[in-house]
């Protein structure tokens, strides 16, 4: 889904920098088209190493998410502190059957998002998540 926006945007702006020029001022100022082309070309193997750096664990008291390639992030999440779990959906990761589970806490800073599921994996995650949360928030 994500390449296919790099190409669909960066390919506009390689024809609009490539095509006026060399309309308007000769076919040398074409050659302005080659650096959005090389930013798709570089763009399109960073999301796949990106895509690749996702992970999510469940473990006995908390979901671990990790992420990122050069600065790699790990998120902890305890069940108990969840307070919602929702799954969303925008209309491109719905053409592509994808859904993201996002979870709410009390601090904005911990929370977190896990993209690019399976809906139906999706939707077993926040049930697994909200039943967790539910029996670890039952004694607070």
């Amino acid at each position: 889904m994500r390449r296919l926006l790099l190409v669909v945007w960066l390919g506009l702006i390689s024809l609009a920098a490539g095509l006026v020029p060399g309309l308007l001022a000769g076919p040398a100022w074409a050659a302005f088209a080659l650096p959005p082309l090389a930013l798709m070309a570089w763009g399109w193997v960073m999301l796949e190493r990106n895509w690749r750096s996702w992970r999510y664990a469940e473990r006995a008291d908390d979901l671990l998410i990790s992420r990122g390639v050069l600065w790699h992030e790990e998120t902890v999440v305890p069940y108990g502190r969840m307070q919602l779990v929702e799954v969303a959906s925008g209309p491109v990761e719905r053409h592509f059957g994808l859904a993201s589970v996002q979870l709410h806490t009390a601090a904005a800073a911990t929370d977190a998002t896990i993209p690019g599921l399976d809906p139906a994996e999706a939707e077993r995650l926040r049930d697994r998540l909200t039943e967790l949360g539910e029996a670890r928030s039952a004694g607070l």
